[in-house]
């Protein structure tokens, strides 16, 4: 195999004069071809116009110690040697464009010339396998030959590396979660690769779920893991979009000029100003009008913006992250919502489980609610065991609907741990908060008996629908409402027959929910 060396020419350190002296000076470039244990059979030279003169020195000198050697010249042109851009853009070119033959030669990139945004490019490049090589670096130590060393990228400790990436990934997924230890799959999954988005990228992310899944707290702790890693020096701003009508929305979001509109009695910066190098939070994003639409999604794509009545465009770099628990694919069908900003803010789009798709991760979120009590009291608050088995039995069962999802969990631990006396929750206050929660979630119970009606009619065949007594219809109505919301017959089945499921040595719910519902001519597929 044939070694081939990369080398920038070096403007000061090749270049130390002209006269036989020079042979007695360290030279970095010609250094490496006065060592008899690493044999150089081909030296390309990456030099600048300016520099023909050293070039054509070096060439000669080289040629004069390796009468074998092949010297093969690149001119790259960069104004400023410590612009990256520039910088990089040439030595990713020689990359690009060189022919390497890693079958017949061995490839080393000199990193001792050319100035330190030279190396980080050639660092970059050869990690990322551009240059498919190892770096090579030399001192002067010993007179004019020096020493060098190989630099092999394929680090012989990366196995240690690897694992302390690991392990930071994991406090950062940690505290997206809020250190709690859920258990959920799919919720899991979700925040490894948000993890991965919130680190690496820019763009902007969009969540979904229905209300108290947890939208803001998410955007909080994105924020914070970014700051954490100094990605961001500005604010979170946080805005309800569902608050902003008119021309307060256009002044909120964007400012405006004083005398823009009746009331202006001042200039206004607006909010997405306040974001400049932070992050902006646009929970309920659905509910903006048009006008705000459009000058939001040009805000997102060029940084810049024009405040209301205002004529000179205002500057704001800001990451966004978008709420909502509206279907917006939905709203663009209608018209109420432009498809081009839907496009530009669906990149990264995360659609946050319910409480009741998460029932493995009610425990821990419990424990999650105290400690947070706890902290903002100053005073730790626990169950007894009977109570925290009864409350969690509760939590789990299909009577619990939890519809403000963690807002329901957070406001219940709330109530029980300020009401209970010695920092005890015992079983009376646990009966008195089912109840109360039975009775919150049961007020609309005449508005959901006329939604059951029309459920029922609009998926039932008319001849069934007249046949079932009143006790089938709520019951039924019920039962396609879960069908409705879950991802498989198997995760209905699960939902629906959650006690009696435990009871059996092999059971098959989707098998039990398939009979049942072709007592009414049903299939779950078509629900």
């Amino acid at each position: 195999m044939n070694n081939v060396v990369v080398s920038i020419l070096g403007q000061r350190l090749d270049n130390v004069g002209y006269g036989q002296k020079r042979w007695f000076r360290w030279r970095p470039t010609m250094s490496l071809l006065m060592h008899h244990n690493f044999q150089v059979d081909e030296l390309v030279l990456l030099y600048q116009e300016d520099e023909q003169k050293l070039l054509d020195m070096t060439i000669r000198d080289a040629e004069e110690l390796c009468l074998n050697i092949k010297i093969t010249p690149y001119k790259v042109s960069y104004k400023d040697p410590w612009d990256f851009e520039q910088v990089y853009n040439q030595l990713h070119g020689f990359a690009d464009n060189y022919s390497f033959n890693r079958e017949e030669n061995n490839y080393y990139f000199h990193i001792t010339t050319g100035t330190h945004v030279a190396q980080i490019c050639i660092y970059l490049l050869t990690e990322a396998n551009y240059f498919p090589g190892k770096l090579i670096q030399s001192s002067p130590k010993d007179g004019p030959q020096g020493e060098f060393r190989t630099i092999n990228l394929d680090l012989s400790r990366y196995d240690q590396i690897a694992s302390r990436f690991h392990k930071e990934s994991q406090e950062s997924i940690s505290h997206l979660k809020s250190g709690i230890e859920t258990k959920n799959k799919r919720y899991n999954e979700l925040i490894s690769e948000l993890e991965n988005v919130a680190v690496r990228s820019t763009a902007p992310i969009l969540i979904t779920g229905p209300t108290g899944v947890g939208k803001s707290h998410l955007a909080k702790n994105i924020f914070q893991l970014k700051k954490q890693k100094s990605q961001l020096d500005g604010k979170l701003i946080e805005v309800n979009c569902a608050t902003l009508r008119g021309d307060n929305a256009m002044s909120a979001l964007f400012g405006h000029i004083k005398g823009a509109y009746t009331g202006a009695v001042s200039d206004r910066a607006g909010l997405l100003v306040e974001a400049n190098n932070g992050l902006l939070f646009l929970d309920e994003i659905g509910e903006l009008g048009q006008d705000e639409q459009a000058m939001l999604l040009r805000a997102i794509e060029d940084k810049v913006f024009t405040p209301f009545g205002s004529d000179k465009e205002v500057s704001s770099d800001f990451q966004l992250i978008a709420g909502t628990n509206r279907n917006l694919f939905e709203r663009v069908e209608k018209g109420e919502f432009r498809e081009d900003l839907l496009a530009r803010i669906n990149l990264w789009s995360y659609q946050l489980p319910t409480l009741r798709d998460r029932y493995e991760d009610i425990e821990p979120n419990i424990e999650y609610e105290l400690n947070r009590y706890a902290q903002n009291t100053n005073q730790k608050v626990s169950f007894n065991s009977s109570a925290k088995s009864k409350y969690l039995s509760f939590s789990l069962s299909s009577y619990a609907d939890w519809k403000a999802n963690f807002r329901d969990l957070n406001s219940s631990i709330t109530r029980m741990a300020t009401l209970c006396t010695r920092g005890r929750i015992n079983e009376s206050i646990v009966d008195n908060e089912i109840q109360r929660l039975q009775q919150d979630w049961n007020s609309g119970l005449d508005n959901k008996s006329d939604n059951n009606e029309e459920l029922l009619a609009q998926t039932l065949a008319a001849d069934v629908y007249e046949k079932i007594d009143y006790f089938e219809k709520c019951q039924l109505a019920h039962v396609i409402k879960v069908c409705k919301e879950s991802k498989s017959m198997a995760d209905a089945g699960r939902k629906l027959f959650d006690k009696s499921r435990l009871e059996k040595s092999a059971s098959n719910d989707s098998q039990r929910l398939k009979v049942y519902l072709k007592k009414y001519d049903l299939e779950f597929k078509k629900l």
